[in-house]
């Protein structure tokens, strides 16, 4: 189905002036209409980006180096909002909120990636762990948890 044939109803214009996104009824399997990629090859990219390298890699580094960017944000939030508004119930919600966007992050791993997608993300965070003792190590790691995320969006094995 070419862009001209698909109907009005089903091309929403954007309002702020970025290019129209295309919505057709078509097989997930084939290719997208705007980009020319493969669906399961964007969902793929994106989850690996995502929770393999930004949840998974990322988070071994900073555990490896000692350093969690994380707590380093919300503490200084916590302490900036506790200076202009000093209610103690907003600075236990700073105290509350690292395990709240653990458990999103996780669920969110597990809902797009599935159990494999799982095991993707924490060999990813080993990677990271490793990459102060072999580097040789960290790249075989890495690239075991993208292939295994890869396969995690790509084939609903688990």
């Amino acid at each position: 189905m070419m862009k001209s044939q698909v109907p009005s109803w089903v091309r929403p214009q954007s309002l702020f002036g970025s290019p129209p996104i295309f919505y057709s009824l078509h097989d997930r399997s084939r290719t997208c209409e705007v980009c020319g990629t493969g669906l399961m090859a964007k969902r793929s990219t994106t989850y690996i980006w995502q929770f393999v390298i930004g949840f998974g890699f990322l988070s071994g580094i900073s555990t490896a180096v000692g350093i969690n960017p994380e707590e380093v944000i919300l503490n200084t939030l916590g302490t900036v909002t506790s200076a202009i508004y000093p209610d103690p119930t907003v600075r236990q919600l700073f105290i509350v909120l690292p395990t709240i966007l653990l458990i999103i992050s996780i669920y969110s791993a597990y809902k797009k990636g599935r159990v494999l997608g799982l095991v993707a993300v924490i060999i990813a965070y080993l990677a990271g762990l490793s990459i102060l003792v072999s580097v040789g190590t960290m790249l075989v790691l890495l690239l075991v948890a993208v292939v295994i995320g890869y396969l995690a969006t790509t084939r609903r094995l688990l």
